[in-house]
């Protein structure tokens, strides 16, 4: 049951993460700005942490816990450090 609900819930991460990837490219493409490239890039970090971690674990019969929650928080965080500059560095 729980394998089912970690399935879903990173499915729906993973579909939103790409909606907001295809929303930064189409928002550069019409604005030139480069924080929207920025922007992009964090959120395929955090759709790549979240869809490595799920197979990852379902390949592994979820072992090796540790490192799993080590790559995908890694991932994770370097994906918000690029939001976090396409917004301050927004002109």
């Amino acid at each position: 049951m729980i394998e089912s609900l970690y399935l879903v819930s990173s499915a729906a991460l993973i579909i939103a993460g790409l909606t907001m990837v295809g929303l930064a490219v189409r928002a550069y493409v019409q604005t030139r700005r480069r924080a929207m490239v920025h922007l992009s890039l964090g959120f395929v970090l955090v759709v790549a942490a979240a869809a490595a971690t799920m197979i990852s674990a379902f390949v592994n019969d979820f072992g090796s816990t540790r490192s799993l929650l080590l790559v995908n928080s890694g991932f994770t965080t370097f994906g918000y450090v690029f939001v976090v500059y396409s917004l301050v560095a927004y002109e």
